[in-house]
């Protein structure tokens, strides 16, 4: 009789265990990286900074994918022409400077990201 009473808790302990469910078995863990792979970080910070008629983005990117980088001006008068900078790669861990203006004010600025393949 002593030997049944050493094994009723390793019983109960192995039937606890296979009752819980899937995801609280410390394997379920083990099995979450077999899914799709994490997406790699893009794309560069930029700061961008008006004054008066003109604009400066400075943008960096720490990661290792070059991001072809643009700024975009909306001018606030609507005779003013609206520009688009050329794109400039910045590559890895490199800061790129970009300018532009208006004719009068500026409405808007802002800087466009493209992966460069």
């Amino acid at each position: 009789m002593r030997l049944s009473r050493c094994l009723a808790p390793l019983t109960l302990a192995a039937a606890l265990a296979l009752a819980l469910p899937y995801d609280a078995t410390p394997h379920a863990h083990a099995h979450a990286s077999a899914g799709p792979p994490a997406p790699s970080l893009f794309g560069a910070a930029c700061r961008t900074a008006v004054n008066g008629s003109h604009v400066v983005a400075y943008c960096h990117n720490p990661y290792v994918d070059t991001d072809r980088v643009r700024l975009h001006i909306e001018c606030a008068r609507w005779w003013d022409i609206d520009t688009d900078s050329a794109p400039v790669d910045a590559g890895p861990a490199l800061t790129v400077r970009l300018t532009g203006r208006c004719w009068k004010e500026v409405g808007s600025a802002w800087i466009s990201h493209q992966k460069v393949r």
